[in-house]
């Protein structure tokens, strides 16, 4: 599965090279949200102080659009500090470029894992159960989960090494019993419930991986007597498909029933993470400690930081299809391995 891309010279090159390419696409779109964090602060301090502009209004909203459309960054030969516009427009060039690129790369390891295991599946004697699919379809989602969930850990990593500094000196800003005291506290509860959600979903997520196998395996049961249905009548005939598509649906009925005890706490568990941060900072407001920008740095900071460390949480459903997936491959493998060592011994003794 990874030799395939990353071992060969054939495809050394895209490996590598297209890797760093991706990798250095992240960063910068790290460092951009590391100014859109800045640009928040500042823009939510001007419209918290709007009203000292009631008797120059004409200043205020020329701030205002200067923050928003201003291109004086630009033309000030980039000093100063940067508008929306200035910093969305090469961010938005950045994503699409990355998430084209993402597809490309995906395709390339999809091509190397196919071809590589082509010649090999001709020599197999006993065929696996969904052979023909392993190939063709549990190949490109294994490239493709596998490229996704290895950048969002790369990118992770860039934005936790960026945010968690700016995140650590905004927790001087909290006013509430005992995590005032506590240096980095809001660092510290992101880390914390974010470990904790982790370990909740492990055990609210514990079948899925299994029902996500045997998915497929029904599934692919179907599929075959359909496709051997088309050349020879003896095959697809109603009470055999009724009897598969039985299987199919009570797997799945199982699949969604689990999927709603899993979804019921992914969605309670994110909208609790939408108001910790106000919940820890929020009071300052009221005592003149913050501004509404700062709380709005502190959010958005928590955010990011919480994000990278839930990652594997926010993508269990996806870890769960990639634990399916891996576990067909591997049997594929293994399969294939089996006839090349018959074949091996074989030659050997001829």
């Amino acid at each position: 599965m990874l030799k395939a891309f990353f071992k060969t010279k054939e495809w050394a090159l895209w490996a590598y090279a297209g890797l760093t390419l991706l990798i250095f696409s992240l960063w910068v779109q790290v460092q951009f949200t590391v100014a859109f964090n800045s640009w928040y602060g500042r823009f939510y301090n001007l419209l918290q102080a709007s009203a000292s502009y009631k008797d120059n209004p004409s200043e205020g909203i020329t701030l205002f659009y200067d923050h928003l459309i201003s291109l004086s960054y630009i033309t000030n030969n980039f000093s100063g500090e940067a508008s929306f516009v200035v910093l969305a427009f090469p961010y938005i060039v950045i994503a699409v470029f990355t998430s084209w690129f993402t597809s490309i790369y995906a395709l390339r390891w999809r091509q190397a894992m196919t071809f590589n295991y082509i010649p090999r599946w001709r020599h197999v004697e006993v065929e696996i159960e969904g052979a023909s699919q392993r190939i063709q379809e549990d190949c490109y989602r294994f490239a493709k989960i596998v490229e996704s969930l290895g950048l969002q850990i790369v990118r992770s990593i860039m934005t936790l090494i960026a945010f968690i500094p700016i995140l650590w000196g905004l927790s001087d800003k909290v006013d509430i019993p005992y995590l005032r005291d506590i240096e980095g506290s809001l660092v510290w509860v992101a880390l914390i419930v974010s470990l904790g959600g982790l370990f909740i979903s492990w055990f609210v997520g514990w079948y899925l991986p299994g029902l996500e196998y045997n998915n497929q395996k029904v599934e692919a049961a179907f599929r075959k007597d359909l496709v051997l249905g088309e050349d020879n009548k003896e095959y697809a005939q109603p009470e055999k498909l009724w009897e598969l598509f039985l299987g199919i649906r009570f797997n799945y009925h199982r699949l969604f029933k689990h999927y709603s005890y899993f979804n019921a706490w992914m969605n309670t568990y994110d909208q609790f993470m939408i108001i910790v941060p106000y919940l820890i900072v929020g009071p300052g407001l009221f005592t003149g400690l913050i501004m509404l920008g700062t709380v709005t740095q502190v959010s958005n900071a928590f955010q990011r930081v919480h994000g990278g460390f839930a990652l594997f949480l926010h993508n269990w459903t996806t870890i769960t299809e990639l634990r399916s997936i891996w576990r067909r491959l591997s049997e594929f493998e293994k399969n294939i391995s089996l006839y090349e060592n018959k074949n091996n011994q074989v030659s050997e003794k001829g």
